[in-house]
Formats: structure tokens, C-alpha cells, sequence
């Protein structure tokens, strides 16, 4: 069973998602490892949203486990987060993952971040060893439906991802940006994005900083200045606009930090600090020193145009044809391992008798082409039945039917899975 533990900034708020952040992927692992009653998970952590990915063998005990993890680990209040975060299963998961993964869900309808992060918490998984051919089939068809609600949609470019709606926020300061100086904070994707953003308004003087010593690689890459740890306080001071999205684990700037940069010129320009990191990049007393404004994501959040307003019917209506045949794959795999089964006994009969005619000696070829073709017409229409329980969600008659029949118990999806990549229905 596939099952999710989900929160997001319109249900827990930022400073829950801040703690929940300090989750990891690999802790995610470890918890799985622990639980014998969950065969991996999958974890989808962004600065909007924290999001576990179960694959369980039903048992409702490994959700309340989960919550105790999470808590434990992120120090957040266990009644907190349990009020807070949405226990899903099954197709409602699917549901959501797939809104999630096109952008429906996310703070500005339609960001374009959102269906690679997607991809990379699928990958993540994949080497740590964590995830399962439940969970890879999810994952894939919601990358697969990110693409169509994309390509068949307006809403990828009718929705402004959270750069450049800070940017669109912070314009009402900056009248000519060409002539702006802007400090990034940060070299990872938020960076790249806003970066582009930027220069999409022509701004030409920017420099970067990295607290993680990676501002001279990504400079020489993007064509802009890097800053040293030495020169951070003098570029603080310049800065007109300082722009945070470093995935760092603790703050980078606090009023003091500032207000002792700010110093080190005689006039310091009245600034704008625009904090898109998750935990979060800069202190709020920040936004308290004298010509200084702070706007962060709570603030940005509360601009953001209503998900109503963006997320057109078209995409909708493909999510939900996308869930639709999700369901049905998924029964058509509950019936696989009965079908699998049935037709290796059946071949396994056939091979029986080979072999023993193989033994007496007798010419087995021509004979061996008629034993196999009748074996192949006797389990066509068995198989055929089968899938078309499957379709109805009636699976488990065919495989109660093989196990009363001839005392077949047929493996797991997974188990199948883990020996062979070719399971089919057909006869």
C-alpha cells in the first residue's frame, strides 16, 4: 500500500516547514530500514512543503511511527504536527503527488522548480535504496503528468514561479534596475533561477556569496563577481538589494551582522533583504534596523495570486485522467503475480513431461512445439479473465480461484518485480 504523510505552508505554516527541513532524506532511509512493516519511502522536502512517501504492507501503525519520527528528529510538538500534516493513501496519494508535481500545489501556481524536485527526491531514493516498483511507478507517472499539464496547459506560463514574484514585489523599490546592485546569497537552483530573473530586468551588477565556499565556480560559470567571506561585510553595505536562497541549515544574516556591515560606508543606500531560503536565510529582527525592509516567503505567501485563479479546469480534468489510469494500472498489477504464477505452473507441467520424455529417448522437438503451444492456448483465456477482473478491482478472485485450483500462492508485485521486468497479462 502506498501511503503519505504531507504538510505544506498553507496547512503547517513556515516555521513548522523550517524544523520539518532538517529531515532528511537518509534519516527517511534509516526510519524505513527500522520498520519491518514498510518496504521503502520516498522523501519530497522543499521550502513549501514536507512530504513522506510510504510503500507499507498496510499496517496503520507505520504513519503514527512516521509522525513520531519526524517529530523526534525535527523537534517539532507531536499534537502540532499530527493536526497539521495529512495522513493519504492509494489514489488519493496519487492524486495529490501529481497536482503536486505540475505546480498546482505550490505557492505560486505553476512554478516551474517544482516537477525537478520531484525527479531529484525520486532519485535520491533510488541511491540510498529506498524506493519500490510501487513507489517507481508512482513517481513516474507523476513526472509523466507534470509534462502533459504542462505542454497542454497555460498554467506553466500563467503561473510566476516565488523569484519572480519576490522580484515583482520588490520592483515597487527598484525603478531602474539596470542600475541596482544586488548581492545573491547562494549557488544552488533558487540561485540560478534568480540570477535569470535578474537579468530578465536587466540588472547588470550583481555578485554572489556562498557559505559553502562554491561563489568563485558558480561566478566563473554565470559571468557575474564573487564575493570572500573577508569582503562579505563591504558587499553587504553596497548592496541595494541582498537576495538569500542558500540551503543553508542555520541563518547567515541577523540585524547585528548587518548592522555592523552597513557601517563600513558612510552613507549606507536604503536596502531590501529578500530571504527565499528554507530554513529560513535572515533573522526577522533584520527588517527592524533603520532603512532596511525583510521580505520572506511568509510575506511573499501572502501575495501570491489565489491557486483558484491560475490552476486552469484543462489541468485539473488531465490530473484526474492521469489518476484514472494510474488506478487501473495498479489493478491490473494486483493481478499479475496470480497470472505470473499460473502460467510458470503451467510451463513447469509442460517441462515435467519433456524431460521425461527426454529421458526415454524419444524424439521430443516436434512434440515439444505442440506441448507448448497448447499450454500457451490453455492460459490465454485464463489470463485474459484475469486482467479483465483486474480492471473491475476484483483481482483477488482470479488469485483465490489459482490457490484453491492448484494450491498456488502467488508472490508479491514486488517480489515479482525484484526477479523479472517482464510481467504481463498477456496470454
Amino acid at each position: 500500500m502506498i501511503t503519505a504523510l504531507t504538510a505544506d505552508y498553507r496547512s503547517a505554516g513556515f516555521e513548522v516547514l523550517e524544523r520539518l527541513a532538517t529531515v532528511s532524506a537518509d534519516s527517511l532511509a534509516r526510519f524505513a530500514q527500522q520498520r519491518p512493516e514498510v518496504r521503502g519511502g520516498v522523501l519530497l522536502a522543499t521550502c513549501n512543503r514536507f512530504e513522506a512517501y510510504l510503500d507499507t504492507d498496510g499496517d496503520p501503525a507505520s504513519i503514527e511511527a512516521l509522525i513520531d519520527f519526524a517529530t523526534s528528529t525535527a523537534g517539532v510538538d507531536r499534537d502540532l504536527l499530527a493536526g497539521a500534516a495529512v495522513h493519504r493513501e492509494e489514489l488519493e496519494v496519487a492524486g495529490h503527488l501529481f497536482a503536486v508535481s505540475s505546480g498546482l500545489e505550490s505557492l505560486v501556481v505553476g512554478e516551474a522548480e517544482i516537477a525537478g524536485q520531484v525527479s531529484r527526491a525520486l532519485e535520491t531514493a533510488r541511491s540510498l535504496g529506498t524506493t519500490t516498483p510501487a513507489l517507481e511507478r508512482l513517481f513516474q507517472r507523476a513526472s509523466r503528468t507534470s509534462s502533459a499539464v504542462q505542454q497542454h496547459t497555460m498554467v506553466g506560463t500563467a503561473g510566476r514561479n516565488i523569484v519572480r514574484l519576490a522580484l515583482d514585489l520588490a520592483g515597487s523599490r527598484f525603478t531602474d534596475w539596470p542600475t541596482t546592485g544586488v548581492l545573491l546569497i547562494g549557488t544552488g537552483t533558487y540561485a540560478r533561477a534568480t540570477l535569470a530573473a535578474l537579468r530578465e530586468r536587466g540588472v547588470e551588477e550583481i555578485a554572489v556569496y556562498s557559505p559553502s565556499g562554491r561563489a568563485v565556480r558558480f561566478a566563473q560559470r554565470e559571468g557575474v563577481v564573487a564575493v570572500t567571506r573577508a569582503e562579505l561585510p563591504y558587499r553587504l553595505a553596497l548592496a541595494d538589494l541582498v537576495i538569500s536562497c542558500s540551503i543553508a541549515s542555520a541563518p547567515i544574516l541577523d540585524a547585528d551582522m548587518l548592522r555592523r556591515a552597513r557601517a563600513v560606508v558612510a552613507e549606507p543606500a536604503r536596502q531590501l533583504v529578500v530571504d527565499l531560503g528554507m530554513p529560513r536565510n535572515i533573522e526577522p529582527d533584520v527588517g527592524l534596523l533603520p532603512d532596511v525592509a525583510l521580505l520572506d516567503l511568509e510575506t511573499i505567501g501572502l501575495h501570491a495570486p489565489l491557486p483558484e485563479l491560475q490552476a486552469t479546469d484543462d489541468a485539473r480534468a488531465l490530473i484526474a485522467e492521469a489518476v484514472e489510469e494510474y488506478g487501473a494500472d495498479q489493478r491490473a498489477t494486483a493481478a499479475s503475480p496470480a497470472v505470473v504464477a499460473y502460467r510458470a505452473h503451467v510451463f513447469d507441467l509442460v517441462d515435467r513431461e519433456l524431460e521425461r520424455l527426454r529421458r526415454r529417448g524419444e524424439s521430443t522437438e516436434a512434440v515439444e512445439r505442440a506441448m507448448r503451444h497448447l499450454a500457451g492456448v490453455l492460459v490465454h483465456t485464463p489470463s485474459a479473465r484475469a486482467r479483465d477482473l483486474a480492471s473491475a478491482g476484483q483481482a483477488e478472485r482470479f488469485a483465490d480461484a489459482v490457490e484453491t485450483l492448484y494450491g498456488i500462492v502467488p508472490a508479491t508485485s514486488d517480489e515479482q518485480a525484484a526477479t523479472r521486468t517482464d510481467t504481463t497479462l498477456a496470454g
